[in-house]
């Protein structure tokens, strides 16, 4: 099924994410890398096929193209209609040039792009695919004769994928011989935009196959969660279910087609309404058939009558219209004015059905809750339910729940909305990801920081779970280390918050806001077992302060860009530490230069400072931070602790510095808590950057410098006043 909202759009872009580059500075995709084949473990990926032409065929093709192309690979479509070949085609060839256009990409890797690509009716062209996504049409029968046929020209060892929003992968590759190297892929539209997939490993799909793509995934831009088997997975009963919610609105009196599809927006968080999302999809004949089938898989002795169900008003519309019947709602800049009385009915009623649906799917066990918050928040573009009961407070949202279940019984009260409303405490997701990886040295626990629409910002709760991860390191004796990494292949750590950053108005607050970085920096460098940053992509700003606390870093190789403190383009210095770190690790005099201009570092430029200590290939950062966590605690390599006494304890003179258009004044307390830290040492360093940056949190400057941030992104410098 597709997402309610027509484009996904990312909150921050690489070129915009906050506390990111200094004005000028363009980040280079991955795609930047010398040209060889996608390699991710011990598989190589060269030729990809996408059987099926249709809605979403091209689109994940178009995605592969963009991945494979510059690599020297091919994707291949094939479909059995001659004119989806060439809808399809026509449609991906306006994309590529329509990107070309906007300077997305440069023309000669749009031409790379349509090279790549083949349109063909012949299923032969797939001979030797690596790996091979099916997107034909939701119908049981039809994906089992693909895959039966597929199996006698594909790679033997190839990875085989259905793209169902729906069906369940057990039934779908019922003819395949070895359904080890089967699963689902569930894109959501539009596919070569929008960056979730769902991931559902059948009975028979080995571990190893669901490990290699949830990396290969994440390796090419999508954010990949794992949902168990089950029909409909994770994201699709909400998607469906907050329309078949809508529908019983209407049929209960509550309000108009158009009046509902109005007022259910502000509900849930949605850009168009349920009805609407319908009309332009098309998707009101596959709801009908999913939330029907639904109601038959889902019953259960716990639950013998399921609330799913298509409500009468859907199949009343299909019965009189058609497949293609169009529900009647708001036409473009059309807006409706409700009575409040009749607006709050509505936005209550879907409430309490969505927190149902939600903690209905949660409730089952098949999908992690920070991974279910991601899903709905990025897939649907709805308000994730745990956020909202943060926003209504988990009395109020248990008060709603209960009151949809008084009106459909059948769709129960979860316990852990009485649970959170008993103890009237929101449960936050975690912004992190924890696994615990063996060796034979011991268990190395690896925390990865996911925030994917911000680049894996530091905010608050990020700062506070990071710092739960610490305390387990102490105390946990079965772990003999840490790895710490980000997120995806653009960023480590992007920055630290700078929503939050805008909201200080006082000395006192920005001192509070730094002082939790410090603490956090603190307690894992004072760790007696090693911690190493695992950096995947850019580390800015706090990410960088993050990595420095760590004992080691690894890095992806050939990053033109990778580590920066950017912080003078707004008007604030480094303070999570970067003042007095930053020199211990790459020298005063470099120290200078990079924190007094916001300047950055390649992997190579970082390998050389001595910021980084080891470069690998992107895909084993991980692994290799893992190995050197073990190789630091076995005393295979030695710990290079950071110095902690004075730099220059004679005194300090930095030589001078072209600052550009910074703020004079913010420049003139950097280098106050620079040379400070050189002369007194780490622990006085660290105090005075603290107080430093309590005094900047006064100045004009900090405010032009971070609202022209918010408001004009890193493009254009701001106009500083130098007080």
């Amino acid at each position: 099924m597709y997402a309610p909202s027509p484009a996904y759009r990312p909150l921050v872009s690489p070129a915009d994410c906050a506390m990111l580059l200094a004005p000028g500075v363009q980040v280079r995709a991955p795609s930047g890398r010398d040209a060889m084949p996608l390699q991710l473990g011990s598989r190589q990926i060269a030729h990809i096929a996408v059987i099926g032409s249709g809605q979403i065929g091209p689109d994940i093709a178009l995605h592969f193209a963009k991945t494979i192309a510059g690599l020297g690979g091919r994707v291949t479509v094939v479909d059995v209609s001659d004119k989806a070949l060439q809808a399809g085609q026509a449609r991906t060839w306006k994309k590529i040039d329509r990107g070309a256009e906007s300077g997305a990409w440069k023309p000669a890797d749009a031409q790379a792009m349509k090279a790549a690509l083949t349109f063909t009716s012949d299923y032969q062209a797939t001979a030797g695919a690596e790996l091979v996504v099916e997107a034909a049409t939701e119908d049981e029968g039809l994906k089992c004769r693909i895959f039966k046929q597929l199996q006698e020209f594909v790679a033997a060892d190839a990875i085989l994928l259905s793209n169902s929003s729906h069906l369940e992968p057990e039934r779908i590759f019922a003819t395949v011989a070895d359904q080890s190297r089967t699963a689902v892929a569930h894109y959501f539209f539009p596919a070569e935009r929008n960056p979730m997939v769902e991931i559902i490993p059948g009975a028979a799909t080995s571990p190893q196959t669901t490990a290699w793509l949830m990396g290969f995934f994440e390796q090419i831009g999508k954010i990949p969660v794992r949902v168990a088997s089950r029909y409909g997975y994770a994201a699709d009963p909400v998607f469906e279910g907050i329309f078949a919610a809508a529908c019983l609105c209407v049929e209960e009196g509550l309000g108009t087609v158009k009046e509902v599809d109005w007022a259910a927006r502000a509900a849930v968080g949605l850009n168009v309404g349920p009805f609407t999302a319908m009309n332009l999809t098309g998707g009101s004949p596959i709801t009908a058939h999913g939330l029907d089938l639904m109601h038959q898989r889902f019953a259960g002795p716990s639950w013998p009558d399921p609330w799913f169900k298509a409500p009468k008003l859907l199949t009343d519309l299909l019965a009189t219209a058609g497949l293609g019947g169009q529900w009647t709602v708001c036409g473009r800049g059309e807006t409706l004015t409700l009575p409040d009385d009749q607006n709050l009915k509505i936005i209550e009623a879907l409430r309490g059905a969505y927190l149902g649906i939600c903690f209905s799917i949660l409730d089952s066990g098949i999908i992690d809750t920070g991974d279910f918050e991601l899903l709905i928040e990025t897939a649907l573009d709805m308000k994730g339910p745990l956020r909202l009961i943060g926003e209504l407070g988990p009395q109020e949202a248990l008060r709603l729940c209960e009151a949809y279940h008084a009106a459909h019984p059948n769709l129960p009260v979860s316990e852990q909305v009485r649970a959170m409303a008993k103890e009237n405490r929101a449960q936050v997701p975690s912004n992190l990801s924890q696994e615990v990886v063996s060796t034979p040295s011991g268990n190395v626990l690896v925390v990865r920081i996911r925030r994917p629409k911000v680049l894996n910002a530091l905010d608050h709760t990020t700062y506070g779970q990071l710092m739960a991860v610490a305390t387990r390191l102490k105390q946990d004796k079965d772990l003999i280390g840490l790895v710490i990494g980000g997120f995806g292949t653009k960023a480590f750590v992007s920055g630290a918050d700078i929503h939050a950053l805008a909201q200080v108005h006082t000395p006192d607050q920005g001192y509070a806001i730094a002082k939790v970085a410090h603490d956090l920096a603190t307690a894992l460098e004072s760790s007696e077992k090693p911690v190493v940053a695992a950096l995947t992509g850019l580390a800015f700003g706090g990410g960088l302060e993050l990595a420095m606390a760590c004992h080691a870093r690894i890095a992806a190789d050939k990053l033109k860009v990778l580590a920066g403190l950017p912080e003078v383009n707004l008007g604030i210095i480094p303070a999570g530490g970067g003042t007095q770190r930053l020199p211990r690790w790459v020298g005063l005099e470099r120290a200078n230069s990079l924190l007094r201009t916001g300047s950055s570092l390649s992997s190579v430029d970082a390998l050389a400072a001595g910021l980084v200590h080891k470069l690998v290939t992107q895909s084993e950062v991980v692994a290799a931070a893992v190995d050197h966590v073990v190789a630091l605690h076995t005393g295979a390599e030695p710990w290079r602790r950071i110095d902690q006494g004075p730099l220059a304890a004679d005194g300090v003179q930095l030589a001078p510095v072209d600052i550009g258009h910074r703020s004079r004044k913010v420049d003139e307390l950097l280098v106050q808590s620079l040379t400070f830290g050189a002369i007194h040492g780490l622990e006085q360093g660290l105090v005075e950057e603290l107080e430093v940056f309590r005094r900047i949190c006064q100045l004009d400057d900090m405010r032009v410098g971070v609202d022209h941030f918010v408001k004009n992104g890193p493009k254009t410098p701001a106009p500083f006043v130098h007080a």
